[in-house]
């Protein structure tokens, strides 16, 4: 990875990170780029030190050389954010010099007592807070909690206007020679953005209310650029990922695009007979279709189709007297990450009896999740002819509902790119 200026007296500095599971948990099929940067005045600081995944720091210490930076030279390490992706690093850096200052949120110092030992040389910043580092160069602080852990903080030079919010804004997605968006091309920007909307419903869904708080907070500053701990640097057109995010956010409550994703398991396939059915029922409807097989499919790819998507066809059969356990993990994971208000139909078999519906009802009438759900469907066995024309006609009467829905959404709402009408897999 190359070293480069964001702006006059700050560098990024990046590792980019594959085959690994984000929080070893979430795919990521292209990777990620870590970013960490320095800013320079008179003295010298680090934002969200870079390092290997175990926190091997050796990549940080080689950047440093290209810009002539000397690790013992660095006289303030700022830890916007707690996880040890982003402050791993800092037990190495110790080893090497011991003098230094830790700036950070008052949240994170029981967290740099309980990762590190550390207790010591902490600069406690919040709001209203700043850093003069000399050379007309000083650092304001600003209290972003809960974008993504609660301790997290955001670092803004005054001087060249460029905010530093560690996991706000960031992306999935690894960064070779286009490392801002103004050396992008179209095409790498829609990347990017599929990018975005994947690692914001992995990572970010759940605090959709603290993103909109942060934004809000942060619009009273006059930022010209972001700089975000993983993916793009925005230096072109900042508000570009600002209401991106904006938009992401308002997914939560919906309506969302005029997407439909298709979530179905089948033990011996009876189930599936009706997905081929559904899914042309919906594009014959203009529908931008999404579809995944559990437990095949990887929960992350999931749950970036359903987080655009205003509907969502969950078709299981009854197991157990229950839900396909698969899709039940599926479901709770969405309740989880508050997916509320999407438009819904189900459908599935079952052998001796039922039982999947009364669960499915339970677990989100448990979250509050507030699907409405077209009338749905269950059948004995395999389906019949019947049962495939009525799973047309409630499909079309889903995308009736979801076209309804995206009609009303506010006019204020950022609008998405458009999209071509199509069935979509996780391929990306």
């Amino acid at each position: 990875m190359r070293v480069s200026t964001v702006t006059d007296g700050i560098y990024r500095l990046s590792a980019n990170i594959e085959n690994i599971l984000f929080e070893s948990l979430w795919r990521m099929p292209d990777g990620i780029a870590m970013n960490s940067y320095i800013v320079k005045g008179e003295k010298t600081a680090i934002v969200d030190g870079v390092c290997g995944w175990d926190g091997v720091p050796e990549t940080l210490f080689e950047q440093l050389k290209k810009i002539n930076v000397a690790p013992e030279s660095i006289d303030y390490v700022i830890v916007n954010h707690m996880e040890p992706d982003h402050s791993g690093w800092i037990e190495s850096f110790r080893k090497i010099k011991s003098n230094f200052t830790i700036v950070t949120g008052k949240r994170a110092v029981p967290l740099m007592k309980a990762f590190f030992d550390i207790t010591n040389d902490i600069m406690v910043v919040g709001d209203g807070d700043s850093l003069d580092l000399g050379d007309g160069r000083v650092l304001a602080f600003m209290e972003i909690p809960n974008v993504h852990w609660p301790e997290t903080i955001a670092t803004f030079d005054t001087k060249s206007g460029t905010v530093m919010p560690c996991d706000a804004f960031g992306s999935f997605g690894t960064l070779d020679e286009a490392v801002y968006d103004d050396e992008c091309t179209e095409e790498q920007l829609v990347f990017y953005e599929r990018q975005a909307i994947r690692y914001y419903a992995n990572i970010v869904a759940v605090y959709s209310i603290p993103v909109v708080n942060a934004i809000k907070k942060a619009s009273t500053l006059p930022i010209k650029i972001i700089a975000p701990g993983h993916g793009l640097v925005w230096r072109k057109n900042p508000m570009k990922i600002v209401n991106d995010f904006l938009r992401y956010a308002s997914y939560q409550k919906g309506p969302c695009e005029n997407e439909i994703t298709i979530i179905y398991g089948s033990m011996y396939g009876m189930t599936e007979q009706g997905v081929q059915p559904a899914l042309e029922a919906l594009e014959a409807e203009g529908m931008i279709v999404h579809k995944h097989k559990v437990p095949e499919e990887n929960l992350g790819d999931i749950l970036m189709s359903v987080w655009s998507s205003t509907g969502v066809v969950l078709a299981m059969p009854t197991y157990e007297y229950n839900m396909f356990p698969p899709m039940f993990a599926v479901i709770d994971e969405l309740g989880k990450k508050k997916v509320h208000n999407r438009k819904a139909f189900r459908f599935g078999s079952y052998g001796w009896s039922g039982g999947a519906q009364k669960e499915l009802n339970e677990l989100v009438q448990k979250y509050k999740m507030n699907w409405d759900f077209v009338e749905p469907l269950e059948f004995k066995g395999k389906p019949t002819k019947k049962d495939i024309a009525t799973i047309e006609t409630r499909c079309k009467q889903l995308a009736a509902k979801v076209k309804e829905a995206v009609a009303s959404k506010p006019e204020d709402t950022p609008a998405a790119p458009e999209k071509r009408h199509g069935t979509t897999e996780a391929k990306e």
